[in-house]
């Protein structure tokens, strides 16, 4: 099993704060997104960047990741990890970690093994364990975002097991479902949930925030636009003489009972060709050098 350097990975230095690491896995993910390129091997870059984001974005994951970082590993080093895991969460030796679990193995897939064995979900036991008392297992479950909006089943694994939750539409951060006989030695599990991190949406209450990158003549002359939305792409029209940071809103499209928020985000396109070059150097000598007066 080979270690995994995710700040490497997102491109963030190991001091970097919350926001950067928020920013970096935002602008990765909406490059690498399946739907959206065409690059060879983008939908591993994509579910790596993922799997990365995942890892740092909560403090109690990072600080373990970053004690196993500093024994000196590196990118492609071979690690074996002593039994019962590397301790990223602790728990008896036979117990079940049911720290979190991540349907369908969060929002690009499944995670590598490095990572289920740094955060892993089952600790094996072996000789001397200790049985554990009957009881609830409590548990964060990380939903996706198009479950919250659509409703439906999800299946997760536990224990070497799968099995389907039924996810009402519409479920709120905080809410537990409950798994008949599933926890600890015939115990019930109970699932707090928690939404999964998402490449192109954020959540603010039961509205979808939405960064949409607009072309300086689309903001400047108007345009109509596809979106995408949890429940699929949709047109929007930017009025004309739009400024970056202005947002729209896309009524009925967030969360049950929300709506989705378009920020407009104004990016001057690289310049491939030489026409390209000459079209900007027009605008250069249209607008002149007092523009940021205007």
């Amino acid at each position: 099993m080979e270690f995994k350097d995710y700040y490497q990975t997102l491109g963030v230095e190991p001091g970097a704060g919350d926001a950067e690491i928020k920013t970096a896995y935002r602008r990765l993910a909406r490059k690498y997104h399946p739907d959206v390129s065409k690059e060879a091997g983008a939908e591993e870059k994509f579910k790596a960047v993922n799997e990365a984001y995942e890892a740092l974005r909560d403090p109690q994951k990072r600080a373990a990741y970053d004690q196993l970082r500093a024994r000196g590993y590196r990118p492609g080093d071979d690690i074996q990890p002593p039994p019962g895991g590397f301790g990223g969460y602790g728990g008896a030796p036979g117990d079940f970690d049911f720290e979190e679990i991540f349907a369908g193995g969060g929002a690009g897939g499944g995670f590598s093994d490095f990572f289920e064995s740094l955060f892993g979900r089952q600790r094996p036991g072996g000789p001397g364990a200790r049985p554990q008392p009957r009881g609830d297992t409590r548990a964060k479950l990380a939903v996706p975002l198009e479950a919250v909006y659509e409703g439906g089943s999800i299946r997760i694994g536990v224990n070497d097991r799968t099995l389907d939750i039924k996810v009402p539409k519409g479920i709120r951060p905080g809410q537990v479902i409950r798994l008949g006989g599933q926890g600890n030695n015939g115990g019930d599990l109970l699932l707090e949930i928690e939404y999964a991190a998402h490449p192109q949406f954020e959540v603010d209450g039961r509205n979808i925030l939405y960064s949409l990158p607009v072309a300086p003549w689309e903001a400047a002359l108007g345009a109509t636009v596809s979106v995408p939305t949890l429940g699929g792409s949709v047109e929007l029209k930017i009025p004309a003489d739009s400024e970056s940071g202005r947002k729209l809103r896309l009524r009925g499209r967030g969360l049950p009972g929300g709506d989705q928020i378009v920020e407009l985000e104004i990016l001057a396109p690289k310049a491939h060709t030489d026409a390209q070059r000459e079209a900007y150097a027009r605008m250069r000598d249209a607008f002149g050098d007092d523009w940021r007066r205007a």
